[in-house]
């Protein structure tokens, strides 16, 4: 069996396209499962795929979860309920193109691969969304992942094996991209162009992306604490020669009585500094106590089965 996760977040209007898409997909690809993961969506997500998956001939399972968890555990909380051997993801709005899913199975099934990992070729996003997500993903290649693609990733298909080495990594606030990449396993990279929303407005805002930028830079790199390390040692080089700049005009007589801005910016500066610094040791803190207390990254509250004609039943 092969299974589709598609984590559903604010994509009703998308969804009669979807299930038109996956009737196509499913005459494609051979036993094919799809399973539906209602990430506490506030539109009318659940109530629409409630009304259809009975009638739309898929087999397929609806996974209501009990709040927004995000995307990342959205993702987990389907492979986990997820019954095939091979494994794909999908976003519900349809700007991976759906024929992509196919060539994910295909590499799976015909070549050694444990993983196989889509990156954006091209996107038909908008100018300033394409800058924004071209500047963040060179900067996570560069300091962060080097394996990366510099387009980045969004899908990815894998088999059992990978799938449930994934399940066990059960780290808070992680990043699912740079999860990927860290295990190894055998892996390829295939190209696609990403498409144009048609229906919709995207749920990806910029509180999200904050916090997945966080996720994805404090979980993989000890860089801001290197950096920190760096800009304290600049600091207190700074400091030694304004010191001795200081000394010398006391000595020569150039300096008089002490300048009290001076004084007050510089306590400012180290202050913020010091502040930053602990910002940034606490934010690191703070991730390894959220990692102790073992809480699943998600509540599934419901699971519904949809047999193509055939009774479907509650879990």
């Amino acid at each position: 069996m092969n299974s589709l996760i598609i984590p559903v977040y604010k994509n009703a209007e998308n969804i009669p396209s979807l299930l038109a898409a996956l009737r196509i997909l499913d005459t494609r690809i051979a036993d094919l499962e799809v399973v539906f993961v209602v990430d506490g969506s506030p539109d009318d997500s659940v109530s629409l795929l409630n009304k259809l998956l009975p009638v739309a001939e898929l087999r397929s399972q609806l996974l209501l979860l009990s709040r927004n968890f995000g995307s990342y555990p959205a993702i987990r909380a389907g492979l986990a309920a997820a019954r095939g051997n091979l494994f794909a993801v999908m976003a519900a709005d349809l700007q991976e193109p759906p024929e992509l899913a196919i060539t994910l199975f295909d590499a799976l099934e015909t070549e050694a691969l444990d993983v196989v990992i889509a990156t954006r070729e091209s996107r038909a996003d908008p100018l300033l969304s394409r800058l924004a997500a071209n500047l963040f993903w060179k900067f996570y290649k560069k300091f962060v992942v080097p394996e990366i693609p510099i387009g980045g990733v969004d899908v990815f298909g894998c088999n059992r094996i990978f799938r449930d080495h994934l399940l066990q990594l059960e780290e808070s606030h992680s990043s699912l991209v740079a999860l990927l990449f860290w295990m190894g396993f055998r892996r390829k990279v295939v190209p696609y162009t990403r498409l144009a929303r048609q229906h919709g407005k995207s749920a990806w805002t910029f509180k999200k992306k904050y916090i997945y930028f966080k996720d994805s830079i404090f979980s993989f790199t000890d860089m801001p604490i290197k950096v920190l390390a760096r800009v304290g040692t600049l600091g207190i080089l700074f400091s030694a020669v304004m010191a001795l700049i200081v000394l010398l005009g006391k000595l020569t007589g150039w300096v008089s009585v002490p300048g009290y801005s001076a004084t007050v910016l510089t306590i400012i500066f180290f202050g913020a500094l010091n502040l930053l610094g602990l910002g940034i040791i606490g934010t690191y803190a703070w991730r390894t106590y959220e990692n102790t207390k073992h809480r699943p990254s998600a509540l599934v509250m419901s699971r519904v089965e949809f047999q193509p004609s055939k009774q479907n039943r509650q879990v």
